[in-house]
């Protein structure tokens, strides 16, 4: 579904050249920064103001919208929905490793089988 709206909007993710997968990596990080900020003003982060509320709703809005630009991007790099899985399920095996080694040293090549 997200290639096909990407390929609506304009925007190719099958067959780019490394120089088009940098940019739009770049393009879609940028947008998640944006989104993240959209759904920290969801909730009533400034202890300083008293007029803010929780907005719920548009928390979960923030959050899908972030799910199409991570989707995006795994799609710029080549993945596929399985792919994404595996890897999750590698990581998290990695992230439970390190929570249970008390995690005590930086070591990235924990996860190079990923």
């Amino acid at each position: 579904m997200q290639e096909a709206l990407n390929a609506r909007i304009g925007v190719k993710t099958r067959d780019m050249d490394e120089k088009q997968q940098v940019e739009w990596v770049l393009n879609y990080v940028r947008a998640m920064q944006q989104e993240m900020a959209e759904l920290t003003d969801s909730v009533p982060w400034k202890w300083w103001a008293k007029y803010q509320e929780f907005d719920k709703q548009n928390a979960r809005v923030e959050v899908v919208d972030l799910f199409h630009f991570l989707i995006s991007t795994a799609q710029v790099l080549g993945m596929s929905a399985d792919d994404v899985y595996e890897a999750y399920l590698k990581k998290n095996a990695v992230n439970h490793q390190r929570q249970d080694s008390g995690y005590t040293k930086k070591d990235e090549d924990d996860s190079r089988h990923i």
